[in-house]
């Protein structure tokens, strides 16, 4: 491929970076420069995960071998990941950021969170990459903040509603495949699954709330602009399979909202307008959707339900976590920040 764009993935020993380093080493206009690691440095990925083809061997991040690099997707923890990005940034590539450091635009609002921010002169200049409701800002970023999981497949669910101005309130009930809690968690996680378990966790401290309200409030801005931070409330909870999320969101309405006009917003069943008619990775099902239905795949299906008789509205969305929720958007960004056909290596 003597025309294609030269990527780097860091941090491909994880979870989410060794599927995108895969998607990256399959992709027909990518070529997969190098994966690095900061564990098993010398493995060949299709060693260390053999659902994958990659033989590409994982090696050492040397800055001083990349500059020949186009592009790269960063999958390290939050922290880790911003001197990274900064350096790369420095040597001109395009850089796609899994981690959580250049998701929040409010720098107190990251360090109460999250600690000291490595590289806050970066925050401004950063996209935050979900797609769907982002597609121009992302096709000419240089930095896109690529979601987490939950705020991935809650915002899909809820765009509609906030930026029409009809969230009062929200609940969201959110649940999750073992592999959200990372590799470095892969044996307590391996409990869950042998006792049939779940659990919730991090309730009212959960690190992807201050992301959901973010945006949401920003799209609550764009229609009828709310007094402040929109009111959420986000419970996750560990489930005991291997890949999925689904989220339920609970939504009380400034006012009585139907089915017709929840169908309108949301662009169901065929319609020609909607913030969802024509979305190639966004589907509206009739019923609740799975996880199974979409995992290993780049899809999240939305289900939404109106109870005009109490002002709520539920609204349902099923991704798979490590591709819609991490690796495979981070390939839809990238192909939009390389000027690819969006849909490109992940359909």
């Amino acid at each position: 491929m003597a025309d294609a764009r030269r990527v780097i993935v860091a941090g491909a020993s994880g979870y989410a970076g060794a599927l995108a380093a895969e998607l990256v080493h399959r992709h027909p206009a990518l070529e997969l420069m190098a994966a690095t690691a900061r564990s098993d440095v010398g493995t060949p990925l299709n060693e260390l995960y053999p659902q994958y083809t990659a033989p590409v061997a994982l090696r050492e991040l040397d800055l001083d071998q990349i500059e020949d690099a186009d592009a790269a997707i960063v999958a390290y923890p939050h922290g880790a990941s911003a001197p990274v990005v900064a350096a790369m940034r420095g040597l001109g590539l395009k850089v796609v950021d899994l981690s959580a450091d250049f998701r929040l635009r409010d720098l107190p609002t990251y360090e109460r969170w999250y600690g000291p921010h490595g590289e806050p002169d970066l925050l401004d200049g950063a996209v935050y990459g979900l797609t769907e409701l982002n597609r121009e800002a992302i096709a000419g970023a240089e930095l896109v903040a690529n979601p987490g999981c939950y705020p991935t497949a809650t915002l899909l669910a809820l765009a509609p509603l906030a930026e029409a101005g009809l969230i009062e309130d929200v609940v969201i009930d959110a649940k999750s495949g073992v592999s959200g809690a990372g590799r470095g968690a892969a044996e307590p996680m391996e409990v869950i699954k042998r006792t049939d378990d779940s659990k919730a966790y991090k309730v009212g401290a959960h690190r992807h709330t201050p992301e959901i309200v973010q945006e949401l409030t920003a799209l609550a801005a764009r229609g009828a602009s709310p007094n402040g931070a929109l009111p959420v409330t986000f419970v996750p909870h560990l489930m005991p399979f291997d890949q999925g999320e689904l989220v339920s969101c609970y939504v009380r309405t400034t006012r009585p909202v139907e089915d017709s006009e929840l169908k309108r917003l949301y662009g169901a069943a065929g319609a020609a307008e909607g913030l969802y008619a024509g979305e190639r990775f966004v589907e509206m099902r009739a019923d609740p959707p799975g996880v199974a239905e979409v995992r290993d795949t780049n899809l999240c299906r939305i289900c939404v339900v109106a109870d005009p008789d109490v002002s709520r509205v539920m609204a349902f969305a099923a991704i798979d976590n490590l591709w819609k929720g991490a690796a495979s958007q981070a390939v839809q960004n990238l192909n939009l920040i390389l000027g690819l056909p969006e849909g490109e290596g992940i359909s």
